[in-house]
């Protein structure tokens, strides 16, 4: 069963023409995503299939082929390299779920509660061994761009864990971390796609840089619902951000704010929140402090960045997708 709908429902800018072109294509890269990730042990194909199968939007490859669009549309070539940047996704979910010691992912129990973190990070491996053999079947650029996307993929993992060092600006180092760990699959994901269909190199370069602010805004949103949101049933529990004592861009405007008022809020936010009665106090002060709406203007101008670049496109249905997209991304945290 496809999952192209749950893609194409945060793409307002999308003609019906377009529309039916990116969800025939989504259900290619949903086949061969199938195909792929099956083996000839029941067991780890089992393993293997259980993030494909609870569903999620497949931001990632739906970008692939909206940005082949701009290009001569959607070849063999843009399905593989779709199917590849997702494989490399959901791989990294499986070790994300494990470090995070997650229980549920997409709504369903994660692959490290259902099976074991052993297991759980062997699959990850896997799924990128997967990646790359298909990358590979697309050619020797194809697989030094996908081994650079890992190399920053796994650094900006790593760096996410650290604060910033005492000689590096907090809000820089945050942005560049977010840049690593999520924009620069975004960015391939869309590079992808103007390579494989034959766009001009500046194209694949406007390509490139707009996939990386659609992946730093995407993470940005995330960032501020994890403080307004209330819980639900994806596993998403709010201000776990603030629990683990990770700064995310609202925490950073808040702790800037050195104003008498603010230095309840600041002394909250200097540590990890582990307990629970003080969790829910930082919460409630850092949902009413004007963090949340400058958190919310950075976002927004970064879309609006990204948009600049999608105007660069020749005209047409696809470069209106992509124009209206990094709205449509950053107002999830609205």
């Amino acid at each position: 069963m496809t999952q192209a709908p749950a893609a194409l429902s945060g793409l307002p800018g999308a003609s019906p023409e377009l529309a039916a072109r990116l969800l025939e294509g989504l259900g290619r890269v949903d086949a061969r995503l199938r195909e792929v990730v099956d083996h000839d042990d029941p067991f780890v194909a089992q393993a293997s299939q259980h993030l494909v199968d609870a569903g999620g939007k497949r931001f990632r490859p739906m970008l692939t082929l909206l940005a082949a669009e701009i290009g001569g549309g959607v070849s063999p070539e843009v399905v593989d390299a779709a199917t590849g940047v997702e494989l490399t996704h959901l791989a990294s979910l499986y070790h994300d779920d494990v470090m995070d010691e997650a229980t549920l992912r997409r709504g369903v129990a994660s692959a490290n509660a259902v099976y074991d973190n052993s297991t759980a990070i062997l699959v990850g491996d896997l799924l990128f061994g997967r990646a790359s053999e298909i990358i590979a079947g697309l050619g020797a650029e194809a697989v030094r761009i996908q081994a650079q996307t890992f190399v920053r993929l796994c650094a900006g993992q790593i760096q996410d864990d650290r604060q910033a060092p005492g000689d590096t600006e907090p809000m820089a180092y945050y942005l560049q971390v977010l840049a690593d760990k999520t924009g620069v699959l975004i960015a391939t994901a869309a590079r992808y796609g103007a390579i494989f269909s034959g766009c001009t190199d500046e194209q694949v370069e406007t390509l490139r840089a707009y996939g990386e602010l659609i992946g730093i805004v995407f993470q940005l949103s995330d960032d501020i619902l994890d403080v307004t949101s209330e819980a639900d049933d994806s596993g998403k529990t709010p201000g776990t951000d603030l629990r683990e004592g990770v700064a995310t861009l609202p925490v950073l405007y808040a702790r800037a704010d050195e104003s008498p008022a603010n230095a309840r809020l600041r002394e909250l936010l200097a540590e990890p929140l582990t307990d629970d009665t003080l969790h829910a106090e930082a919460l409630e002060l850092l949902r009413a402090h004007p963090a949340i709406e400058q958190a919310r203007a950075h976002t927004l101008r970064l879309a609006d960045q990204a948009a600049d670049l999608a105007r660069r496109l020749p005209a047409g249905d696809a470069r209106d997708a992509l124009e209206a997209l990094p709205l449509s991304v950053a107002q999830r945290s609205a």
